[in-house]
């Protein structure tokens, strides 16, 4: 199976077999490295819940506090809920909750020394984070909305680091 098929320069895809089924990758023989990737994420608040945010009168609890743990957590459990991802063993990880004007941003970086990346354990650990500020604030604003999930960095491995572009100004992610 490849990815462009008939073409000249067609290259398999790394996890599809022969017969066209998913498969998880061999990383046996990669050089354990150290590596780290950043993500962040937004979600997107009115007016009221910024305010019970601010002044943790949230039924649920501390929002951002909540957040930020349940980040943690996802990242650590990334492997069980995406098929083809690796079990990793996970040296760090920093999630970031912090109420901004009409929106919250959550960040995370994840740390291992291992055989391959941690770009989906950060991308994980925000998208937990937002969903949990959605849990706890629908009963406020119904309106909550994910926004601008991405990989802002990466370092480690065959392919070396990557940088996301900035955001152009006056754009909010």
């Amino acid at each position: 199976m490849t990815n462009h098929p008939g073409s000249p320069a067609a290259v398999p895809l790394s996890h599809v077999a022969t017969d066209g089924t998913a498969r998880m990758v061999d990383v046996g023989d990669k050089p354990i490295t150290a590596r780290s990737a950043t993500a962040e994420g937004f979600v997107r608040i009115s007016t009221e819940l910024a305010r019970a945010i601010r002044e943790n009168t949230v039924k649920k609890g501390s929002v951002l506090e909540v957040a930020r743990l349940a980040g943690i957590l996802a990242a650590k459990r990334t492997d069980e809920l995406i098929p083809l991802c690796h079990t990793l063993p996970l040296d760090a990880v920093d999630v970031q909750a912090i109420l901004e004007e009409g929106r919250v941003r959550v960040t995370a970086t994840v740390r291992t020394q291992s055989r391959t990346g941690v770009e989906m354990e950060a991308l994980t650990a925000v998208s937990i984070a937002c969903l949990t500020v959605i849990d706890m604030g629908k009963a406020i604003d119904k309106g909550l909305m994910i926004e601008g999930v991405r990989v802002l960095e990466k370092h480690g491995g065959r392919s070396g680091s990557y940088t996301s572009a900035p955001t152009p100004p006056g754009v909010r992610p």
